[in-house]
């Protein structure tokens, strides 16, 4: 009887076999760990302070297996955030709006397990934005940025407040995931100047803004920056949506 031959596995086969090794340790180990704290807890005579060490031990196992996926998770991240178009308009030039930056990342760092927070702190010396980012394995990274009060263009104490933080959280959720930005794409046309509004028009514009409600204010100045900043195309549209918004007891009649 002819003897069966057993099929060897291929080249590909085995170095995908020994790729999955590595990935596959930190859990074994954890998995072994728990096993020993299970025993340990069933026997009389394991003392508290052996199990409080197990314990610890068991935590920076986690930590670091968490650590891993998160890193892991960023690394594949990264090839697929793009650079975001620079459509804001400022003193200082363009800028990538944060409703933009937001719109962009938020279904990819969703598809890779991660979630952003910021924390906002009011202190002496300014506002202090604070950006997490969080994985779903559990482990996080954070920075901060300190500034000052925006008070240029004559902006009021809820205006300023609102520029701050809308620029700290540009830049930081930038930091955070190493996003770039670019040029808006214009076809050829960066030559030709963006008309702005007339002072007529802007002075109606900041009356409007000082009616409208807090995060009205900071989506304003997040997008435009100031009211003179505002291109003289979006003025009829910005009017209307902003009038809507006003508050009645503060809308001229």
């Amino acid at each position: 009887m002819a003897s069966r031959i057993q099929p060897q596995p291929s080249q590909s086969q085995a170095n995908g076999q020994r790729s999955l090794q590595p990935a596959a340790q930190p859990l074994q180990e954890s998995t072994a760990i728990i096993q020993v704290i299970e025993r340990a807890a069933l026997n009389p005579e394991v003392d508290i302070d052996k199990m409080e060490r197990l314990l610890q031990m068991q935590e920076r196992v986690l930590d670091r297996q968490a650590l891993m996926a998160y890193s892991a998770a960023m690394a594949a991240m990264q090839t697929e955030l793009p650079s975001i178009a620079e459509r804001g308009q400022g003193n200082n030039g363009a800028y990538a709006t944060l409703e933009d930056i937001v719109d962009t990342v938020r279904p990819i760092m969703q598809k890779h397990g991660f979630a952003v927070s910021f924390r906002i702190q009011t202190q002496e010396r300014g506002i202090q934005i604070t950006g997490v980012l969080m994985h779903q394995e559990g482990h996080r990274e954070e920075t901060s940025m300190l500034l000052p009060a925006d008070t240029s263009g004559n902006k009021n104490a809820v205006q300023a407040f609102g520029s701050s933080t809308s620029y700290g959280k540009r830049y930081v959720l930038c930091a955070l995931l190493n996003i770039t930005t670019r040029g808006q794409d214009d076809n050829g046309q960066a030559a030709a100047p963006v008309k702005l509004v007339t002072p007529f028009q802007a002075g109606q514009i900041r009356q409007l803004i000082a009616a409208c409600p807090a995060a009205t204010q900071e989506w304003f100045v997040g997008k435009y920056g100031e009211a003179e900043q505002v291109p003289r195309s979006d003025f009829d549209r910005l009017r209307a949506s902003l009038h809507k918004r006003a508050q009645p007891d503060h809308q001229s009649h």
